[in-house]
């Protein structure tokens, strides 16, 4: 492990050479590359420093055992240094592991109300202001690709697109089912009532990513529904395209245009189409990339968000936390880094 950080820094230490060089700056591709490779390596460098830091210091510590004066101090310091240095060593097999290639991509993000009625079309509301909130203290920017609403303002499913910087990587844990549990305001007689929205998450892909044959693709046209006035009642502006070899289907309203229809369709399709040829391969891998959405049914759940108690219960992990407000407000981090951690552990386990 040492060896391949020295080798790491000695090519952090080139890139930086090179990023300060007057004809490099000057060609932005071949700049912007550097500052990619610079920003990628740049973690684990610092944190093999800090290792190779607290491991001279724990040799001068051992030094002082020799010392009788100095025995106690020396031997409260190497305990102290010993437990920094083992946290930078499992940082840095950590920072070793491969890397998920769609990490750095954009997420798609789909929200459907499950088991329970309107009282589910609610929490999927409830939901979606959550990952909005968290989004926007991410500063991460949100796209809609389509969103299909109750009559009592509930949600019935959402589709859009979270872009910024490594957000997949920070959300693609949250795919499989939501669970509540609360008292819905239409019930009279305060019965805790159990409900459950499915959330899936997968990678933005782009044209080179898969390639898809036009040949295989059915594109129909038809009006939008719901309110819009005029322009729903007399455009056939909607567009559904579906991927024949598949029976893959995408579909998209919210635009005046057929051609943003069309636009904003083909990256939901070109998207479902790459997740699944990720799955496949990794299920040909014997490899569990993510936890997968269900059905909706209330039984096949990754988490549960308790009212009465104030409770959000993260059964993989497992983490409970009684912040369930906060949460609901986007503060996501504790439960994500706690995923990601597990997730990181599970990896490394199988090295």
């Amino acid at each position: 492990m040492i060896e391949k950080f020295q080798a790491i820094e000695s090519r952090f230490v080139d890139i930086e050479r090179k990023m300060s060089d007057p004809e490099i700056i000057s060609d932005n591709a071949t700049y912007q590359d550097l500052v990619k490779q610079h920003s990628e390596l740049k973690e684990g460098v610092e944190v093999f420093r800090q290792y190779q830091k607290a491991s001279s210091e724990l040799i001068e510590a051992e030094a002082l055992l020799q010392d009788p004066e100095m025995k106690e101090v020396a031997e409260e310091e190497m305990s102290r240094l010993k437990t920094l240095k083992n946290n930078f060593k499992e940082q840095l097999e950590f920072f070793l592991l491969p890397k998920d290639p769609d990490d750095s991509k954009n997420a798609i993000v789909e929200i459907r109300s499950g088991s329970g009625g309107e009282e589910a079309a609610l929490f999927a509301g409830t939901l979606y202001r959550m990952y909005s909130r968290y989004t926007e203290k991410n500063k991460w920017k949100v796209e809609v690709l389509s969103e299909n609403f109750t009559g009592l303002g509930g949600l019935k499913e959402v589709t859009y697109v979270i872009s910024g910087k490594n957000v997949f990587s920070r959300l693609k844990y949250e795919s499989g089912t939501h669970r509540v549990q609360r008292v819905p305001e239409t019930e009279s007689s305060g019965r805790v009532h159990t409900s459950a929205v499915t959330v899936a998450i997968f990678p933005e892909a782009e044209e080179v990513d898969i390639d898809i044959d036009t040949k295989d693709l059915r594109i129909d046209t038809f009006r939008a529904s719901g309110a819009g006035g005029q322009h729903v009642n007399k455009t056939s502006s909607a567009i559904r395209i579906t991927h024949i070899p598949t029976g893959t289907v995408a579909a998209c309203q919210d635009e005046r245009s057929q051609f943003q229809n069309k636009d904003k369709a083909m990256r939901m399709l070109r998207s479902r189409l790459y997740e699944a040829e990720q799955e496949r391969k990794a299920k040909d891998e014997a490899l569990v990339r993510k936890i997968q959405v269900g059905s909706g049914d209330r039984s096949e759940k990754i988490r549960t968000y308790n009212f009465p108690q104030k409770r959000v219960t993260d059964h993989r992990v497992p983490i409970t936390l009684h912040t369930l407000d906060k949460i609901l407000d986007g503060d996501l981090d504790e439960l994500l880094d706690a995923l990601a951690q597990a997730d990181r552990v599970s990896k490394l386990s199988e090295q």
